[in-house]
């Protein structure tokens, strides 16, 4: 069953004024990069044979899918618990996964594998999950699919604990451990916070297509960790200094790359205790897969399922109006539809 437009069985969206819209446009200047500054100016400060990888690297930049067709859904909200089905449902709803991946693609997916965590506990992205996306996209004809992120704790723990190692191999991708050779210095033009920051650079060298997998948190500084908090781990270095402006890094980095899906994992959220839980108790099951092309509106959506406000998790308006996306997720006619799983 589907249906478009506002559900009332779903978490109300939340509109914005024109003239509001372009007052935060307006005084977000630090930040609103636009689109025209997605490219990045990526030095290699230790000569030209230290980073190969990174030659033909244009920057992490935009990869969002240009040619699909007009009228295309640019969001769908699955509410079940069979993760797979739900995506597969998802996917079906918004055209398939060819018409974001195609025969000869070289896929990227970053996961939350921050924390040496195992996927009962909600802290990373689910197994499960991975594994359905990655097996879409070499179906779809993807010539590969890497899978990455910089983990707080131990990579090569975190991703065999939350099972993401067993999901890659299971599926035929390749996890991507980040080693000091794949970070390179970054300036994210018109940005205020990253200037010739370490970012993963090499994760992303013959990339063209980026696809993000995030889980449904609470944070303690941010509020929320969803879609946008999880770039995060594209960051190299003591990034533990933004911690103390953190709505406006999460911005920046809101910018730094332009995924081609992000599909949020709100199946069981949790509503406590986050980033890093540790206690089922700290989980709610809000039975919700949200997949879209705008990251913006998908953390908008998800706000609702932890029982937030767009005002409890800044870094979403702030992310709009620096051209990122929209909060207003209702204009985007989201797809709902009920897996039955």
């Amino acid at each position: 069953m589907s249906t478009t437009g506002p559900d009332p069985a779903f978490p109300p969206g939340e509109g914005m004024k024109r003239r509001e819209f372009l007052k935060r446009v307006a005084g977000a200047s630090a930040v609103a990069v636009g689109a025209c500054g997605l490219g990045l100016a990526l030095r290699d400060p230790s000569g030209p044979s230290a980073l190969p990888e990174l030659k033909a690297l244009p920057g992490l930049g935009d990869y969002s899918v240009k040619d699909r067709p007009s009228g295309s859904p640019r969001m769908a909200v699955v509410r079940g618990a069979d993760r797979a089905a739900m995506f597969e449902q998802g996917m079906k709803a918004l055209g398939g996964m060819e018409q974001f991946v195609k025969k000869g693609d070289r896929v990227l997916i970053k996961v939350n594998a921050a924390f040496a965590s195992p996927a009962s506990l909600g802290a990373t992205t689910h197994p499960e999950l991975l594994a359905a996306v990655a097996a879409a996209c070499a179906k779809a004809g993807a010539a590969s699919v890497g899978v990455t992120d910089n983990p707080i704790n131990n990579p090569e723990s975190c991703f065999e604990i939350a099972g993401l190692a067993g999901a890659a191999r299971q599926s035929g991708a390749k996890i991507i451990i980040p080693r000091a050779g794949l970070f390179a210095p970054a300036t994210l033009p018109g940005a205020r916070l990253i200037k010739d920051w370490p970012v993963l650079a090499g994760a992303f060298a013959g990339v063209t297509r980026l696809i993000t997998l995030s889980p449904v948190k609470d944070h303690a500084r941010a509020g929320a960790s969803m879609s946008l908090k999880n770039m995060y781990g594209l960051l190299g270095g003591r990034r533990n200094v933004f911690h103390q402006d953190i709505n406006a890094i999460i911005t920046e980095l809101s910018m730094l790359a332009r995924p081609t899906l992000s599909v949020l994992d709100g199946t069981v959220s949790m509503m406590t205790n986050g980033p890093t839980g540790g206690s089922l108790s700290d989980l709610k099951a809000t039975n919700m897969l949200v997949l879209t092309t705008d990251p913006v509106a998908g953390d908008a959506f998800g706000a609702g399922l932890l029982g937030r406000t767009l005002e409890d998790i800044p870094y979403i308006r702030m992310a709009q109006a620096a051209g990122a996306g929209t909060a207003d997720f209702a204009s985007l006619n989201p797809i709902y539809l009920d897996s039955g799983a």
